[in-house]
């Protein structure tokens, strides 16, 4: 069966206290199961034996993501905020 590659499907990282961020990713369908990529974080790739599995398994690869990359940089807070004047 070829690859067959869908549109863009938006990922959604729920952490509490830090706001709902929203995060690109791509998912392929192959033989073996689904592959997703998200494409906003190089190197950040999982799978799944279902495209449910595969969008759960990409949800907690952003999370682990952003938590190794935040404390490589040391940062100890990150906030997303809107504001209106």
């Amino acid at each position: 069966m070829p690859v067959m590659v869908l549109a863009v499907w938006g990922a959604r990282l729920f952490k509490p206290g830090a706001g709902t961020m929203t995060y690109r990713i791509r998912l392929l369908e192959t033989d073996e199961g689904w592959s997703v990529s998200c494409l906003d974080l190089p190197g950040c790739h999982s799978q799944g034996s279902t495209r449910d599995d595969a969008l759960s398994n990409i949800r907690e690869a952003i999370s682990l993501w952003l938590e190794v990359e935040a404390e490589e940089a040391g940062v100890k807070s990150v906030e997303t905020l809107e504001l209106a004047v």
